[in-house]
């Protein structure tokens, strides 16, 4: 399959946004370029943009642009094209679910795509699906299967089949998904792509023809987990017009650890694939290579939720989800969704009930053994089946690439498929990262980190990727979080560290204060604690940077006695942060230690005395 025809090699937003830079005046030509590249021919797309409803995007872009007076940091998402899943609506296109008879023409935009056209971005077209949404195969639909974008004899993966083909392929830099039980997730492994499955509720589902409403999540396909993150957080938010949408509580961390820790599954079922289960076992390796910790756990729990999607009473939801269509007109659906929808008609009110009931206690389970880990380590799909297998085989096999992902949006997970290698048959095969809600952010820091020390080549554009991306030589701090200098009794491997450690704070780095400070070790405290105090003739202090969720700052610093507070302090690189100061009183009787040039190098100097 061939990679974009556009003008330029545009695969990434660094790389449309760079485009910008140099050709400034570009916006309708570059997208017109790219418009008149793509074809309904080609059955990933099945709607494209009219050159009318182009020009319209443009025009409201240009209008943008203009009243943010070129200032483009507000649009960062200038002039950037991507796809939508045709489950997902966009204002006067229209969506059918894969299904004609559905087909009808949305108002309005969804959320999510209001929210990326607010910053700059232009939907170019709508891509295939399993019908409705149901299914991880990328086959049940209408408009024929989405071919696998390494070899068009595999299955693509679905339901989110069309939008992995135009992103893996590089037409488009990303593009939105859905994800119920493994639609985001599953069809990046099969093409070597970024899935990112968010935290349910962070991204609206308002404008999104459900499949299951309780565990429906819009999700984000990319070829680096940067621009993956970026779309996320520019298209999610809390939306009161969505009844399950949800404000970020700010409790989790920004980042993962330095020296991660992963559970993987006691028991691992491949199906037979030895590709598979050998590329999983080579990831395993690579992983403890960068320091990852991997502990096996007892993955029953997790399996047993899984089965519930399916084979037990949550169907129904789908049922309800696909509604009048399924009463008025089952002639009209896939013959296979149209059986799973069926299969909810087998379940009443008191199984639903009891379905809940265990969801609840399996999903507690399954949080309290995550607690103890940064995430979950499992392969995206075990297995992967061509075309004419699916054909014959259509449930089976389509149950044995949920085996890793059934259960994530039942247990109130966050998730990220990462490419992981090749197979010797040149097959993708694919890992994914399973966290608790709102890990998200913690997820992508080390989807980054494995991405970078795989340098594998951009889905199947050939292009190799490079870790040069458009990003601060500091790492920015969230919104959901406060960037916090230590400079004492708090450092890494001190007494009280463990005040940042039990909030879910993360070490982002060391660095020095301005040269404006002076360090104290003040008399009577204990812990032995020092007091830092800006003043004329200073020196550069040694401070550790610490995220610490935004939520439990307030904790953070009531637990701080005086003399000691939090305040401003000035770093020698010129950013500012919070961090410790200390009352100019407490410090009469205090040693100046302002010499050792931090207070783990007095702290040593004190033991190596004690010593002699």
């Amino acid at each position: 399959m061939p990679a974009t025809s556009t003008a330029f090699s545009a695969f990434q937003l660094c790389d449309w946004q760079q485009h910008y830079r140099h050709s400034p005046d570009s916006l309708r030509s570059s997208l017109s370029t790219l418009l008149a590249s793509l074809s309904t021919e080609d059955n990933a797309w099945l709607y494209l943009a009219t050159p009318e409803q182009l020009e319209q995007q443009i025009v409201q872009l240009e209008a943008r642009r203009e009243q943010a007076q070129g200032a483009l940091n507000t649009l960062p998402l200038f002039g950037i094209p991507f796809a939508v899943k045709d489950n997902i609506d966009v204002g006067d296109w229209p969506t059918s679910a894969a299904c004609p008879a559905f087909t009808y023409t949305a108002a309005a935009d969804a959320t999510v795509v209001a929210n990326l056209k607010a910053k700059g971005a232009v939907v170019i077209g709508k891509t295939n699906l399993d019908q409705f949404a149901t299914g991880l195969v990328g086959t049940r639909s209408p408009f024929g299967p989405v071919k696998n974008s390494f070899n068009p004899d595999y299955v693509s993966g679905g339901s989110s089949s069309g939008s992995a083909s135009v992103v893996a392929r590089g037409l488009v830099p990303f593009s939105l998904g859905t994800d119920t039980a493994g639609s985001g997730r599953v069809p990046a492994g099969f093409n070597n792509i970024i899935g990112l499955k968010p935290t349910k509720g962070w991204l609206s589902n308002r404008g999104v023809v459900p499949a299951c409403k309780l565990n429906d999540c819009v999700s984000v396909f990319a070829l680096n987990v940067d621009d993956a993150l970026q779309v996320a957080e520019l298209a999610g938010g809390y939306d009161s017009a969505d009844a399950y949408s949800r404000a970020n509580p700010r409790t989790a961390p920004a980042t993962m650890s330095a020296q991660p820790r992963f559970a993987i599954p006691n028991e691992l079922e491949f199906f037979g694939d030895s590709q598979y289960e050998y590329e999983f076992k080579q990831a395993l390796e690579r992983l403890q290579q960068m320091g990852v910790e991997l502990v096996e756990i007892d993955y029953a729990p997790f399996q047993a939720l899984a089965e519930q999607l399916y084979y037990g009473a949550w169907v129904a939801e789908r049922t309800v989800a696909v509604g009048k269509m399924f009463t008025d007109s089952p002639q009209e659906m896939n013959p296979v969704v149209r059986g799973i929808v069926a299969n909810g008609l087998n379940y009443n009110a008191c199984d639903a009930w009891r379905a809940e009931y265990l969801r609840a206690e399996l999903s507690r389970k399954i949080n309290l053994v995550l607690k103890d880990f940064d995430a979950l380590l499992v392969p995206t799909s075990p297995t992967i089946r061509t075309l004419q297998e699916m054909a014959q085989e259509p449930v089976v096999y389509n149950s044995q690439f949920g085996t890793y992902t059934n259960f994530t949006n039942l247990a109130d997970l966050s998730a990220l498929a990462l490419p992981a290698s090749l197979r010797a048959d040149g097959l993708p095969f694919g890992i994914t990262l399973i966290a608790p809600a709102w890990h998200d952010a913690a997820l992508a820091s080390f989807g980054q980190k494995w991405q970078r020390a795989l340098a594998l080549p951009l889905g199947a554009t050939n292009k190799a990727f490079s870790a040069n991306l458009a990003r601060d030589s500091h790492a920015p701090v969230s919104a959901h979080h406060v960037r916090v200098a230590v400079v004492g009794a708090h450092l890494s491997g001190m007494p009280l560290n463990f005040q940042l450690t039990q909030r879910q704070a993360v070490r982002v780095e060391q660095t020095v204060t301005s040269a404006d400070y002076r360090l104290y070790a003040l008399a009577n405290t204990q812990p032995l604690k020092p007091g830092l105090l800006k003043t004329t003739g200073g020196s550069a202090i040694i401070v550790e940077l610490w995220d610490i969720p935004l939520a439990r700052f307030g904790e953070f610093v009531a637990e701080i006695a005086p003399p000691l507070g939090i305040g401003t302090l000035q770093l020698a690189d010129g950013r500012q942060v919070k961090g410790f100061i200390c009352e100019p009183w407490a410090l009469e009787g205090a040693t100046d230690v302002t010499s050792f040039g931090g207070w783990k190098n007095y702290i040593q100097h004190l033991a190596s005395q004690n010593n002699a």
